[in-house]
């Protein structure tokens, strides 16, 4: 107990260290890269996003960079004026046409027999600032180097203001999660369970919370999730949602696979929140990652979809089967914050379907009970069939969802329903 209990000291003290870091840190970050500025828009108040000075700085710089780009074009055009070649064919021309003309002129005197009217012809003089050959090859060489120079800053600018851009990202995502920490009522490092510390919030969903836990007795970090039921919900409700709860746990906890997250306990906090105790990733999700980069090598997305498809290949092996259909990138954990270094877990088995004896027919699949439920970027057609009988799946449902994160990963954007919206689709 005492071996206990100085840990729970320590690992309390650096929770409390690390959240004071995290808090100067994004302090910091405010000025430099924005923060949320209350404002008052009638009889209410709304808070906005103020980028920073970072941000500004570079749009000052992307503007001068413009205006320099005018200022060159309009110098190319009023170089192209001088250009020697145009004074001498105009010279030519106007040496050709004047030697028309005197010969005019004389075969006129000839006619007119010594007449005394003579006509004197002047040869327009070349202008002040003409330039020659050599000093207008020199202006557009100049010229041409700085247009050069220009693009480089440019695109310079570009990868920084992507840069900029991606710590934005997690600047946002950092202060939210401070914002929702402070009004979290598990924010003073409580011990639940008689066995769970809780360290620091890590993300907050719709009823759910999930903190950073040390389990006392086993002595390792786990994922801790609370799931807060609503007061208000009547009693059938909340009996509903325990119910589901309950599933997802029966089903996640027989599962054992080095690519899917462990589920190592559940239990009652008071009557309206209960916690599942999952295994600590410390990473970002796929979604998060393609969010910021956008694309992924194909490489290091083969390597995602393998690890994935390890992880399917146990579900459809074991008895009775699972399908898990809801694989996407928000269910698909990072490990250690790099695609590159490799491994994967998948994790969310609250749709998974059981093809038990009873409900799954090997040659036409089993009934789709929870139409609707899911996300339908990643469903497969079979799952919008719509008539009197409800439509048949089976575990080809989440190869079709592999497929389309995979796409994804290349291409950078959803095969299908890109930028669509869930109720559009």
């Amino acid at each position: 107990m005492k071996c206990i209990f100085f840990c729970q000291e320590l690992l309390m003290e650096k929770a409390t260290i690390e959240r004071k870091d995290a808090r100067a840190k994004c302090m910091a970050n405010r000025l430099r890269l924005g923060q949320f500025v209350t404002q008052r828009v009638g009889a209410s108040f709304q808070e906005n996003w103020t980028d920073g000075y970072a941000f500004q700085e570079l749009s000052k710089r992307q503007e001068e960079i413009s205006t320099e780009r005018e200022e060159i074009d309009k110098k190319k055009k009023q170089l192209a004026k001088k250009r020697p070649d145009d004074g001498r064919k105009k010279s030519a021309n106007a040496n050709a046409n004047n030697a028309n003309s005197l010969g005019q002129d004389q075969h006129q005197i000839g006619m007119n027999n010594g007449s005394s009217s003579e006509e004197t012809t002047f040869i327009k003089p070349p202008p002040r600032d003409a330039l020659t050959m050599q000093e207008y090859y020199e202006a557009e060489e100049i010229l041409r180097l700085r247009q050069t120079s220009l693009k480089k800053d440019d695109a310079e600018m570009a990868l920084e203001m992507e840069k900029l851009e991606r710590e934005r990202n997690l600047h946002i995502r950092e202060l939210k999660r401070i914002h929702n920490e402070d009004q979290s009522r598990y924010n003073n490092h409580i011990v639940l369970n008689e066995r769970y510390l809780l360290l620091m919030l890590l993300g907050k969903g719709g009823f759910s919370e999930v903190h950073k836990g040390f389990d006392l007795k086993e002595q390792r970090y786990v994922a801790c999730k609370i799931h807060q039921l609503n007061k208000d919900w009547k009693d059938d409700k909340k009996a509903n949602y325990i119910k589901h709860a309950l599933r997802e746990y029966n089903i996640h906890k027989a599962l054992e696979h080095s690519r899917i997250v462990n589920l190592f306990d559940v239990f009652e906090i008071d009557a309206n929140s209960f916690c599942t105790v999952l295994e600590y990733c410390d990473g970002h999700d796929l979604d998060f990652h393609l969010k910021q980069h956008k694309t992924i090598a194909e490489r290091e997305a083969r390597s995602i979809v393998m690890q994935v498809t390890s992880a399917l290949k146990y579900l459809n092996e074991i008895k009775p089967p699972i399908i898990h259909y809801d694989l996407k990138p928000g269910n698909i954990l990072l490990t250690g914050n790099n695609v590159i270094s490799g491994d994967i877990k998948i994790t969310d088995f609250g749709l998974s379907k059981i093809m038990d004896e009873d409900s799954y027919n090997p040659q036409e699949g089993m009934d789709l009970t929870s139409q609707g439920a899911g996300t339908y970027w990643y469903l497969p057609p079979e799952c919008f069939v719509v008539g009197k009988a409800p439509p048949k799946i089976s575990s080809k449902v989440d190869v079709w969802s592999v497929g389309v994160i995979f796409y994804q990963c290349l291409y950078g954007k959803k095969p299908f329903g890109h930028n669509q919206s869930q109720e559009l689709i």
